[in-house]
């Protein structure tokens, strides 16, 4: 598949800022240490390039395509980062560092050290992309972006349908004011290098809403539309046969319909998951990129199942970014990576269990 317009823009910019004087050689000599460490199959790796941080954990949604609505999230601990550990963290990565996400199970934009934690992270590596999600409930969410207008790159907007349908999945939410704060985010970044993308989860519920969130993304004046798959991972309730629907003739043709009627849109790029390869843990890339570090500083498998109680590879405020990235429990993660063998933590994620078409 060619790659959308969106990632080709934000590579771009991320190469006509990379880092000068001697974080050039440490951002260059990292990612010959990085190559050299995948040809050689180690478990071992290098500085990241990508990160998500966990901002909070608190939202003001109950959406019921969210971990956290779910028993895992229900007995998870709550809270937001605090300001000077993520900034220990921005100070050990940043010449390394392509990629931050202010993401994770909470709502960024409840976190009322956004605006600082964004500036900081501009200030200290200007060059790296830096991309929020939001669920465009929080009032005044336009006059707080105004302050961080064109020093974001890229904010996700979650939409997982339309009108009644979207507010009975997104528990809590008010679909006429989700329309009008899309509209207000707009029009505060129109002009500027900040882009706006919908991410969309498609489960049973939704599914024959795809073809709306386009022609709405479209009258909104979005360029770019995601459609992943509900993962089950950390969702109880539901059992992996689940997945089959994503297989079926019923689910298919409303796939063809979405990608016929998004023709009628050139400038809107839509990306689908990826049904066309084998499923299997080897199909999943967050050993190896992306790394999720939650609001209290744990160093987690990924974004599915951010939950340190099940499973985490250590403190990044005790012990470091690095040290936690080549923890032996990480290592041994890995190792199960190369052998495509499923660890148990990651059962009932749609990386493993999710059909081929």
């Amino acid at each position: 598949m060619p790659m959308d317009r969106r990632k080709r823009k934000l590579i771009l910019r991320r190469l006509g800022r990379l880092p000068g004087r001697g974080n050039l050689f440490n951002y260059a000599g990292n990612k010959i240490i990085h190559f050299y460490r995948k040809g050689i199959r180690s478990t071992r790796v290098a500085w990241p390039s990508t990160l998500m941080l966990e901002v909070t954990n608190r939202c003001n949604l109950k959406c019921i395509t969210c971990p956290r609505e779910y028993d895992l999230g229900k007995a998870m601990d709550k809270g937001e980062m605090d300001l000077d550990m993520l900034k220990r963290i921005i100070d050990e990565v940043s010449p390394y560092i392509d990629s931050i996400g202010l993401t994770g199970l909470g709502e960024p934009f409840l976190y009322k050290s956004l605006i600082e934690a964004v500036h900081y992270i501009r200030n200290k590596n200007r060059g790296v992309i830096i991309t929020v999600s939001t669920n465009a409930h929080v009032h005044g969410i336009d006059q707080t972006l105004s302050e961080m207008r064109g020093a974001i790159d890229s904010i996700q907007v979650s939409v997982d349908g339309v009108g009644a349908l979207y507010e009975s999945i997104r528990k809590g939410s008010r679909y006429p004011e989700f329309n009008q704060n899309v509209r207000k985010i707009r029009e505060v970044v129109t002009g500027s290098d900040t882009g706006i993308m919908f991410n969309m989860v498609v489960m049973k519920e939704n599914f024959k809403e795809m073809v709306k969130v386009v022609d709405l993304a479209h009258d909104l004046g979005i360029d770019h539309v995601c459609f992943t798959l509900f993962n089950l991972a950390a969702v109880t309730g539901y059992e992996t046969p689940y997945y089959r629907f994503f297989a079926s003739a019923e689910f298919q043709e409303e796939l063809d319909n979405l990608k016929k009627s998004a023709k009628k849109y050139p400038g809107i790029d839509i990306e689908v998951w990826d049904q066309d390869t084998q499923p299997g843990f080897r199909k999943c890339p967050f050993p190896w990129s992306h790394f999720y570090i939650t609001w209290d500083g744990f160093l987690v498998p990924c974004c599915a199942k951010p939950f340190p109680k099940e499973l985490n590879f250590g403190n990044v405020f005790q012990s470091g970014v690095m040290n936690c990235l080549n923890s032996q429990a990480f290592r041994d993660f890995r190792k199960m990576w190369y052998e495509n063998q499923t660890p148990p933590f990651c059962t009932r994620c749609h990386m493993i269990d999710l059909p081929s078409r």
